[in-house]
């Protein structure tokens, strides 16, 4: 067979060759939408890469971008890689510490910044080791107001650029593309290199059927963030495919998000559970046409099964949980349906799409505990480790490495059981299961029945210490907007759970609260919640 190396330069070619005229919706502000075809992204790529090389991108450059989901960002996805050079896709939604030393740490010597970003970027400079050039993303030419040196205009390097610069051909696949940080809940965030054969197979796996089966024909609005795991990968397959994309740009709402669907017939789209708790909010108060949409992809906590009900049934959109990581490029497995299920209840669906499900061709998990990997029966919990050919197999420049990456295996540190079809249900991360006891209590368990209540908007359960039993789980509620917080409303919230769990694994009280901290990345950040509430609620 012939050795052609998988490039994501192969993607830009086939887009400008087959799809010259489909298109790419960016909107860029307020107002501001671009229509731009594939024939014009190409050329706009090609002139980036020009223009970054004539700055002294090189191979194995690192260039950041600092900026939201629009049509430049999606250019430096293919212009920065494709001359070998690497894109650090940054989180800006760090903490300004994180952001420096993820920065400093990938030795970035190119940022792209979003000009409303730049304000916020550029009290960060005097702590940026490695930057040598800042060019601002914008609709304008102009530069704002700044004592830094070497500042640029995106629009006007590319004016000055040449739309016939010629990516090599002679990459090899294995060469680093991207790279993303984690979130980072305790310690520094991890930085995980991706290859071009990596995003690659990556992509052909989001095209197949039983995976979210993108193609020509469908229309994607990624909600999630371009600078999170690859927007999860959903904007290099777009490319690849010919897909037409909507790109929301800075400051969209629910309310955006549903116009952008009904405006623009969005088929496919994907974002985090808060996302879509707070779209079916405001869909039930203002309704829109969402009939376009075959599947709403839903990831980076689990989803609770009122808000998946309310879109298969009442809305008949199917809505698709899937698990990934950073460390995972990031598609792992997603909740779809086997075609023994076919004649399954709408609660036995339901049931199937709360689950994190199959793992996607290319990839192997097992569970393992200290007895060695565990049987799929539903039931027997242990760490998820995961290997193939876009997992991470080690973190950058990090000593962490050794503690995550062994024999081949990436281990998660998500606890989970394995159901006899084969299907992967989280349990909890490590860090927060609940041992109780001497018995183990799923937290992610008690929050989705929680989150199954009419009363309940968002709900983290957590450890709290406890004399007798070592620890108890705490439930801390946020109610939807006209309820009670009251006695009256703890014990309906305690009697409902004691329907559904062993009495021990009820929680011992309810802390209502007005909003539940989270992660940059829209987790719950239940090390805050347990710091806060341990120090104020009495042991049992």
């Amino acid at each position: 067979m012939m050795q052609t190396p998988l490039l994501l330069s192969s993607f830009v070619k086939r887009a400008e060759q087959f799809f010259p005229d489909k298109l790419i919706i960016s909107r860029t502000g307020e107002d501001k939408i671009h229509r731009i075809p594939y024939s014009e992204f190409a050329k706009r790529t090609r002139k980036l890469a020009d223009a970054l090389t004539k700055l002294g991108m090189k191979h194995g450059t690192k260039v950041g971008s600092f900026g939201w989901n629009h049509h430049r960002h999606l250019e430096a996805y293919f212009g920065v890689p494709c001359t070998g050079a690497i894109l650090h896709m940054i989180n800006i939604r760090l903490s300004p510490e994180h952001i420096a030393y993820v920065i400093n740490h990938a030795e970035d010597e190119i940022l792209l910044v979003d000009d409303n970003l730049f304000p916020h970027l550029q009290q960060l400079a005097p702590m940026l080791k490695t930057v040598k050039h800042y060019v601002i993303m914008g609709d304008s030419k102009d530069i704002p107001e700044t004592t830094l040196e070497n500042v640029h205009s995106y629009e006007a390097l590319l004016d000055a650029a040449s739309d016939t610069f010629e990516f090599p051909e002679d990459l090899d696949e294995n060469t680093p593309a991207g790279m993303c940080y984690t979130s980072a809940t305790t310690g520094n965030p991890k930085g995980v290199v991706y290859t071009h054969r990596g995003l690659v197979l990556h992509s052909y796996a989001l095209g197949l059927s039983d995976a979210m089966g993108m193609s020509e024909r469908d229309v994607t609005l990624a909600i999630v963030p371009m600078f999170h795991a690859n927007a999860w990968g959903m904007p290099f397959a777009a490319v690849f495919f010919g897909t037409s994309q909507v790109l929301p740009g800075p400051g969209f709402n629910p309310a955006l998000i549903l116009d952008l669907i009904e405006k623009e017939k969005v088929t496919i789209t994907a974002g985090v559970p808060t996302i879509w708790l707070a779209v079916l909010n405001e869909l039930e108060k203002n309704p829109r046409d969402i009939s376009s949409l075959r599947a709403i992809v839903s990831g980076g906590s689990a989803s609770p099964k009122g808000l998946i009900r309310a879109f298969e049934e009442k809305y008949k959109v199917p809505f698709i949980v899937g698990y990934g990581l950073t460390e995972t490029s990031p598609l792992v497995s997603l909740s779809v349906f086997t075609s023994k299920m076919e004649n399954y209840s709408m609660e036995e669906k339901i049931n199937i799409r709360a689950l994190q499900g199959l793992t996607m061709p290319g990839l192997e998990v097992r569970i393992v505990n200290e007895d060695g990997e565990v049987p799929w029966d539903g039931k027997t919990m242990g760490e998820l480790t995961i290997k193939g050919p876009w997992i991470a197999s080690e973190y950058y420049k990090d000593e962490r490495t050794t503690d995550a990456f062994k024999d081949g295996w990436l281990y998660t540190g998500d606890i989970a059981i394995m159901t006899e079809d084969g299907y992967l249900k989280l349990m909890d991360r490590t860090a927060d299961l609940i041992k109780s006891g001497g018995e183990w209590i799923s937290s992610v368990d008690l929050e989705n029945a929680l989150m199954t209540h009419d009363a309940v908007f968002e709900a983290a359960v957590i450890a709290i210490p406890h004399e007798k039993w070592l620890e108890r789980p705490l439930a801390c509620v946020v109610l939807h907007e006209g309820q009670t917080a009251d006695e009256e409303m703890k014990e309906k919230l305690l009697s409902y759970m004691e329907g559904q769990f062993a009495k021990w694994w009820v929680p011992d009280d309810v802390v209502f609260l007005d909003e539940i901290p989270k992660t940059s990345v829209g987790k719950f950040l239940k090390m805050a919640l347990r710091k806060e509430l341990t120090e104020n609620v009495e042991q049992v």
